[in-house]
């Protein structure tokens, strides 16, 4: 039975158009998603929008459409973004479903049945934005005097009946579950931020709203809406089949990885664990979250003009090229800079030309020398075995640095290894062996094709379309494509196809 892997994107809220930020976060998911697939195991990749809440209801309201028909426009865009960026999700998870609105009324009873939630009132300031509440104590002063949450989001005084959840009475649990579970938060200055959050005092979670109605009704009191992160942290175990313990998927939970953005983290580290606790429900094993891109050094802004449009990028630079770029030019929990010069240093230095060219020069030799069929295997020389051992030692080396959700660190170990082909390939110049030693060339050629075929297999969760192109060029068959192939080399002598340029260079358009 092969083991299990359950990993979300964050539910994207519906209240704008998909960005940069909102791709790069699912294209990291897609990746450990595919590589695990690849490692052997039985993957749930989940993904979808969040669609409840006063921000979508003034939205809709702005663009004169009832919410249903506005989520659904702004649901379909972002499936399609996710589509168009190679996204394998499993499941594209709405919060407006039928399926969601029956669980998180059965996680609302378990919660109520614990003794877990009290009917008040709630008075202080709220962040339509942010779908948050804020403490006097967390609040920025704007130059003009007026109050703002500290993403900058404008803040209301809010006062109504709502109803609480006891988050003030896990306080103490929590911290003992962050320590006793160390990678359950990450990157580690994050979890820092998170227990010092923790640590200074838990106030209780107000977790209905009366004033708007666009929301999933509170079981046995339908004048109040749930808060919406109620709602929306609930899809997860909704799209396992909970409240059924029967489900299908329901053996997929706890999830082993929430990748999300830094601005949710504490919905993710601190609500979500309380409110799985307090319906006696498994937590999941890790939270994981990334930065900020920047444009050419400025923050992204409707005012600025330089919001990034996945699709377009796509569109100018290729899919792979751009999933390449976004998880190598940074670490994924800090924050980096997108701009052309970079891309396009990325594609034509590491793609078109080391990668690109050396597989590009290996192929077309053993067109051109070997008749068109894959080398057998000679003799390894040091040389030789010094290629083949670096090549076979990065599955595990990228095993390793994906759990970590180290990307760039992964594509790192990968470009040593091509960087090591190249200068072997250089050294061992198979060209002039052609006149001087055919079988030491056939040998060399070999060595290459067999430790591209290592690169192609592991890089396949990064650029899926063209390590599927190199493999085919590389004679590997469909079936042999999984990491647990690489240890049964392909035979000589198979024909190859005629090669062709993997990674074309990238050229300025003449304005």
């Amino acid at each position: 039975m092969k083991p299990t892997f359950y990993i979300t994107t964050p539910i994207y809220y519906v209240n704008g158009a998909p960005h940069i930020g909102h791709a790069y976060t699912s294209i990291a998911s897609d990746v450990l998603a595919r590589f695990k697939r690849l490692d052997g195991y039985d993957v749930f990749f989940l993904t979808g929008t969040d669609e409840h809440g006063q921000k979508v209801e003034k939205a809709a309201a702005a663009a004169g459409l009832d919410p249903q028909r506005f989520t659904d426009q702004i649901a379909a865009d972002f499936r399609d973004m996710a589509e168009k960026m190679g996204i394998s999700f499993d499941d594209f998870i709405r919060t407006t479903e039928d399926r969601h609105k029956v669980s998180c009324a059965e996680l609302w009873r378990r919660i109520a049945a614990a003794d877990q939630i009290y009917l008040g009132h709630y008075e202080g300031w709220y962040a339509v934005r942010d779908e948050a509440f804020y403490d006097e104590g967390e609040l920025v002063t704007r130059p003009d005097g007026s109050k703002a949450a500290p993403s900058g989001a404008p803040v209301e005084w809010v006062r109504e009946p709502s109803y609480f959840f006891r988050l003030s009475a896990w306080q103490d649990r929590l911290l003992r579950f962050y320590d006793e579970n160390p990678d359950f938060i990450a990157p580690p200055g994050r979890r820092n931020e998170v227990v010092s959050f923790v640590r200074s005092g838990l106030r209780d979670l107000s977790v209905s709203r009366t004033s708007f109605r666009w929301g999933i009704p509170v079981p046995g009191d339908p004048a109040h809406v749930m808060y919406v992160w109620l709602d929306a942290l609930t899809n997860y175990v909704t799209a396992c089949g909970f409240p059924d313990p029967a489900a299908p998927r329901w053996h997929f939970w706890p999830a082993d990885l929430h990748v999300i953005g830094k601005d949710i983290l504490r919905f993710h580290a601190v609500y979500w664990p309380a409110f799985l606790m307090a319906a006696g429900l498994p937590v999941p094993k890790r939270v994981t979250s990334n930065g900020w891109w920047t444009v050419e050094g400025e923050k992204m802004s409707k005012s600025l003009g330089n919001v990034i449009a996945p699709r377009e990028l796509v569109a100018t630079y290729g899919l792979d090229q751009v999933r390449y770029f976004l998880l190598r030019e940074k670490p994924f929990g800090g924050d980096g800079t997108l701009s052309h010069q970079a891309l396009v240093t990325r594609i034509n230095v590491e793609l078109a030309n080391d990668l690109g060219n050396l597989a590009q020069r290996t192929l077309a030799l053993i067109a051109r020398n070997c008749e068109g069929k894959l080398p057998e295997r000679g003799a390894p020389t040091a040389e030789d075995a010094a290629l083949l051992d670096a090549s076979a030692a990065l599955p595990a080396l990228l095993r390793e640095r994906l759990d970590r959700q180290a990307f760039h660190e992964a594509l790192d170990e990968a470009w040593k290894v091509i960087r090591a082909a190249n200068a072997y390939i250089d050294h061992q110049a198979p060209w002039a062996l052609r006149k001087t030693d055919p079988a030491r060339m056939a040998a060399v050629l070999r060595v290459l094709a067999d430790a591209l075929r290592v690169v192609a297999t592991v890089l396949q969760p990064f650029m899926p379309g063209s390590m599927a192109s190199m493999l085919d060029q590389l004679g590997v068959p469909a079936d042999a494509r999984m990491l647990a192939a690489l240890a049964q080399p392909l035979p000589g002598g198979i024909a190859l196809p005629a090669p062709s340029g993997v990674f074309p260079r990238y050229v300025e358009q003449a304005a």
